[in-house]
C-alpha cells in the first residue's frame, strides 16, 4: 500500500480549517513568548553580571533549574501541580509561563556567552574616556555581542515554533492538540498527522534556510574583517621598514 492511497482527501479537507486554527494560536503563543524570552533573556544576562551577589545567584539559580529539567515536566508542573498549592493558571497562559521561563533560561547563557566573548580591553578603553558602565553596555558591549548571535536567536525560535506543541498537555487548543483531537474522532490518524507534519515542516523549514543564511554572512563577515585586518597590518608593517 502507497503512502498516498493511505491519505483519505476528505477526511484531510474537513480537517484542515481545524487545523489552521489551531496554527494560527501556535504562531501567536510563538511570537508572544519569543518576544518575552529574547527581552528577559538579555535582562536576566545583565542581572548575571552585576555587583549583586544575591542577585547573581538568584538569577543563577533559576537558570540552573529550567535548563536542568524538561519543559514538559515545567508546564505540567506549573498547570497540574500549582493548583495544590493554591495558584491555580488557566491553560493558555500556563503554557505561555512556562515557555517563557524556559527559553529565558537558555537564551540568558546566549546573551552571557556573548558579553564576555568582547574583549575587555574594549571596556577599559570606553571607561578610559569617561564613559558609565551603562552607556559602555548598550553602545559598545551589546552591538557587538547581538550582532554575533543573531544565527542562534534565531535558531532558538525555531526550536520554540516546535516545543509549542508541548503545550497540548496542559489542553492548550493549539495545532497539535487540534489535531489530535480530530484524528481521535475520525479514528484517521495518518490522515491528520500526515497534515500537522507537514505544516509544521512548511513552516520551520524557512526559518531553518534563514539561520543558515545567517551563519554564512557571519562568517563571510568575520573572513572579510580578516582580510582588511592583515592588509591593514601589511601596510603598517611595509611603512615602518621603510622609516
Amino acid at each position: 500500500m502507497s503512502f498516498f492511497n493511505l491519505i483519505h482527501p476528505d477526511v484531510a479537507l474537513d480537517a484542515l480549517p481545524t487545523i489552521f486554527k489551531g496554527l494560527l494560536l501556535t504562531l501567536s503563543i510563538c511570537l508572544i513568548c519569543g518576544v518575552l524570552s529574547l527581552t528577559l533573556g538579555m535582562l536576566v544576562a545583565l542581572g548575571r553580571q552585576s555587583k549583586s551577589r544575591i542577585l547573581r545567584l538568584s538569577l543563577g539559580a533559576y537558570v540552573q533549574v529550567f535548563r536542568s529539567t524538561p519543559l514538559i515536566l515545567q508546564l505540567i508542573y506549573i498547570y497540574f501541580a500549582l493548583p495544590f498549592a493554591g495558584i491555580h493558571v488557566p491553560p493558555l497562559p500556563a503554557g505561555i509561563l512556562g515557555l517563557t521561563l524556559h527559553y529565558t533560561a537558555y537564551l540568558c547563557e546566549v546573551y552571557r556567552g556573548a558579553i564576555e566573548a568582547v574583549p575587555k580591553g574594549q571596556r577599559d578603553a570606553a571607561r578610559a574616556i569617561g564613559m558609565r558602565n551603562r552607556v559602555v553596555m548598550a553602545r559598545v558591549i551589546m552591538p557587538q555581542a547581538v550582532r554575533t548571535i543573531i544565527p542562534a536567536l534565531c535558531n532558538y525560535m525555531v526550536q520554540l515554533l516546535k516545543d509549542t506543541s508541548l503545550l497540548s498537555v496542559v489542553t492548550v487548543q493549539e495545532m497539535m492538540f487540534r489535531g489530535q483531537i480530530f484524528a481521535a474522532e475520525t479514528y484517521d490518524y495518518f490522515t491528520v498527522y500526515s497534515i500537522v507534519f507537514l505544516i509544521y515542516f512548511a513552516v520551520g523549514f524557512p526559518g531553518i534556510k534563514l539561520v543558515d543564511y545567517l551563519e554564512k554572512k557571519m562568517k563571510k563577515g568575520y573572513a572579510s574583517r580578516s582580510v582588511i585586518k592583515d592588509e591593514s597590518t601589511k601596510v603598517t608593517t611595509t611603512k615602518g621598514g621603510k622609516s
